[in-house]
């Protein structure tokens, strides 16, 4: 059984910190229970389950620490994985870092726990691979997909008898259309918690349409165009940009938080005043665990204020060497949109590009957040307000703070990869070359 109730988590926990004779020590516990489906060229491929558990014991001696895993919880293995954890931090130099166990910490109660996808059972996984399969071999499309759902906890337990427990549940649901043909290519990915929100039928027709749509696209010029980035697109850029919001770099000096001759951006205006972004760990749409893994509570916290730096993520450490509190890095991030829909975007464009993801993202400049990379599995031309043809692949050297100062409109949030991007109509965007990739 790899899934455990607070109850017995605890009570593993306790027992193998019984066996503890270190000045400090930290340990964590989890475990997960998942199945998938994959599927390619129209037929299943594979199909599986996976159980695992896993305890962790960080032993510490001073500022000397050491760690050590285990899988198997009866009493001589937990002496044993304890003593070992001792033994490796008794060898070890020390961490100038080291920060002390919290001492209890309060937190609100998790949502991100669903019964009806904890008990998803491999026919469910069958009928959306048939779902995918079967209307793409109906108009001469190939499908490829991947369907991966779970149910997981985490807790842990320190020295200082500070103890948070964890449990929730997820399903990711990615898939390629390619027409038969080779020269068009679709592509949906959704995930949730619960998995009554998903309309695999729904998703499977995206993606069939937009491969349909995009065949034998066109070549015009690259440059600098107006694009509705559908959010999996937005989200692959704010994504790197949201990464980059840890005060300990920007106070050294090393990324696009940084003020040039030194501090930070903290409070200042760095793109258009539209952009909120906030995490919030409750948001019953894009839900997480309400703790992180050095135990601090996760609370709503705003990021960017009508386009104001409000809070930069501070550790431990770097707070307490910085005189302040510690914010932890978030699990969720929201960008709040606007009422038009994708459609809406597309008709009030005059001449723009409309691109369904990039792929292949890679730095060009950490300090202004300059990235490249190319567009993928449907890129169409717009011409008053309509989708006119498809049009090739770009490559594209872009910052999301240049595409967030250069925004035009914001539609419909979307949850992706556990985030809310909103579609997002951008103008001046960059792309360098063509691509022949479909």
């Amino acid at each position: 059984m790899a899934i455990y109730t607070e109850q017995e988590a605890r009570e593993i926990l306790e027992k193998a910190m019984s066996f503890s004779n270190a000045d400090a020590c930290v340990m964590y516990l989890s475990g997960s229970e998942s199945g998938n489906i994959r599927y390619a060229r129209n037929t299943v491929s594979t199909a599986g389950h996976q159980s695992n558990q896993s305890l962790q014991v960080v032993a510490n001696f001073g500022k000397k620490s050491g760690t050590a895993t285990i899988d198997e919880f009866d009493d001589e293995s937990l002496k044993s994985v304890v003593q070992r954890a001792e033994e490796l931090a008794q060898l070890s130099p020390e961490n100038p870092e080291f920060m002390d166990p919290l001492e209890p910490q309060t937190y609100d109660r998790p949502v991100n726990y669903v019964e009806a996808t904890a008990n998803i059972k491999p026919e469910y996984r069958a009928e959306v691979a048939a779902s995918s399969i079967q209307p793409a071999s109906e108009q001469e499309v190939t499908a490829a997909g991947f369907l991966d759902d779970g149910v997981s906890f985490r807790a842990m337990l320190n020295s200082k008898d500070l103890f948070a427990y964890d449990k929730s549940t997820n399903v990711d649901f990615t898939v390629t259309m390619r027409t038969n043909d080779g020269t068009g290519s679709g592509w949906v990915t959704r995930d949730y918690n619960d998995i009554s929100k998903f309309d695999p039928e729904e998703a499977a027709a995206i993606a069939i349409e937009k491969a349909v749509l995009s065949k034998k696209a066109r070549a015009i010029e690259p440059g600098r165009y107006t694009v509705i980035l559908e959010p999996a697109a937005a989200g692959d850029l704010l994504r790197n940009m949201y990464r980059s919001l840890g005060a300990r770099t920007a106070d050294e000096g090393r990324s696009f938080m940084s003020k040039e001759g030194g501090g930070t951006k903290l409070g200042e205006k760095i793109v258009d005043e539209r952009v909120n972004i906030w995490s919030d760990p409750l948001h019953p749409d894009v839900p997480t665990a309400t703790w992180n893994g050095d135990g601090l509570p996760l609370k709503k916290t705003s990021w960017l204020e009508n386009g104001v730096v409000k809070n930069l993520a501070y550790d431990r450490y770097w707070a307490s060497k910085s005189g302040v509190d510690p914010v932890p890095f978030p699990l969720n991030m929201i960008m709040e949109g606007g009422d038009m829909s994708r459609e809406e975007l597309i008709k009030s464009t005059k001449r723009g590009i409309l691109v369904t993801r990039f792929w292949y993202i890679r730095s060009v400049d950490p300090q202004t957040l300059l990235y490249t990379g190319l567009t993928r599995d449907g890129t169409f031309y717009i011409e008053n307000g309509e989708i006119k043809y498809p049009v090739k692949n770009f490559r594209f050297n872009e910052s999301p703070i240049i595409m967030l100062n250069n925004l035009e409109a914001l539609g419909e949030q979307v949850r992706v990869n556990g985030n809310l991007i909103p579609y997002m109509k951008i103008r001046d965007f960059t792309f360098t070359s063509l691509s022949d990739a479909v």
